[in-house]
């Protein structure tokens, strides 16, 4: 069944012209590598592409080649419309409230809800760039090195460093084989995962003094506030990656992170830190999505009550 999914995508690939492809806001690095890749890859075979982020590349990605022709909406008629790393159709913004159905939809979340006239959904990848490492030479298209650094970004950063629970043998045999074409992990490792501006740092210090765990000590989380923001001058919308901060926390068996939002809502972000533990499950109660390893949901209301709510479901769900 996969062997002909794939087939049917490279005839589809082949005979596309003119190209979009959008991945979801908030935009992460696997989101930003797997778009930069397979739009690299598509280009470089002669397609028209066009890349689409409703909320652009964040300032840390933008060292990636080609981030420059990443658009916030689309232009122009189109044949072929793709998303990637993208569980819910919804999540790839206003720009294409109005579309019908992608062509064809590439994601690694088990929460995926196959929106796509074709969907190759591999919950076991450990990102959607790993899935694109494996196919895109199936579908007769090069990695190049600015490909392979891209696809690299999105595995590198989507485990953490080859660190979260999901993580793989394979994973590390495709960085390798990223690396041999010419990817730099170390600089793409520190660029993703490490390097920070300083009010992103001081964004980190004002969730950090904030860090709490449950009674049983199975959960620990943070709380960033719109007022936290505006003291430290960060200006994303995000935690600035502070959850690989709060995975790393020794004796809990879960790790979350809300951060309020100026549209009167609240991201939240899940993260498994032991084996075993499927937080997608409790993302997806709350309208949200994910793998078992990491999790997020987006929630309308104000911080004050929906945080004593989640935390109490995720508690009761996960057994914490």
């Amino acid at each position: 069944m996969v062997s002909q999914l794939a087939a049917s995508i490279s005839q589809r690939l082949g005979e596309a012209n003119k190209v979009v492809i959008a991945s979801h806001v908030r935009p992460d690095g696997d989101a930003i590598g797997s778009l930069l890749a397979l739009g690299q890859a598509l280009m470089n075979a002669g397609k028209q592409v066009q890349m689409v982020l409703q909320d652009g590349v964040p300032a840390a990605f933008r060292f990636l080649e080609n981030s420059e022709l990443v658009q916030t909406v689309s232009d122009g008629e189109f044949d072929t419309f793709i998303t990637l790393d993208c569980a819910d159709f919804k999540r790839v913004g206003r720009a294409f409230e109005a579309c019908v159905r992608p062509d064809l939809n590439i994601d690694h979340h088990v929460t995926n809800q196959k929106y796509g006239k074709m969907n190759l959904i591999v919950p076991e990848a450990v990102a959607t760039a790993a899935i694109l490492t494996d196919y895109l030479p199936q579908w007769g298209l090069e990695i190049t090195k600015p490909i392979a650094s891209a696809l690299l970004s999105g595995i590198v950063t989507d485990t953490l460093g080859f660190r979260t629970s999901n993580m793989t043998s394979e994973a590390l045999r495709q960085a390798a084989a990223l690396m041999d074409i010419g990817a730099d992990l170390p600089v793409l490792y520190h660029q993703a995962l490490v390097s920070r501006t300083y009010p992103a740092a001081r964004y980190w210090g004002a969730g950090l003094s904030n860090l709490r765990r449950n009674d049983g000590y199975g959960l620990v989380y943070g709380t960033l506030t719109l007022a936290d923001r505006e003291a430290t001058g960060y200006q994303g919308n995000d935690d600035a990656d502070l959850i690989n901060i709060i995975s790393a926390i020794e004796g809990s068996t879960v790790g979350m992170i809300f951060v309020e939002q100026a549209d009167k809502r609240v991201k939240i972000s899940w993260r498994a830190l032991k084996p075993g533990i499927d937080v997608s499950q409790v993302a997806k109660h709350f309208g949200g999505g994910g793998h078992q390893a990491a999790a997020g949901a987006d929630i309308p209301g104000k911080l004050s009550e929906i945080q004593p709510l989640v935390l109490k479901t995720t508690e009761e769900m996960l057994g914490l």
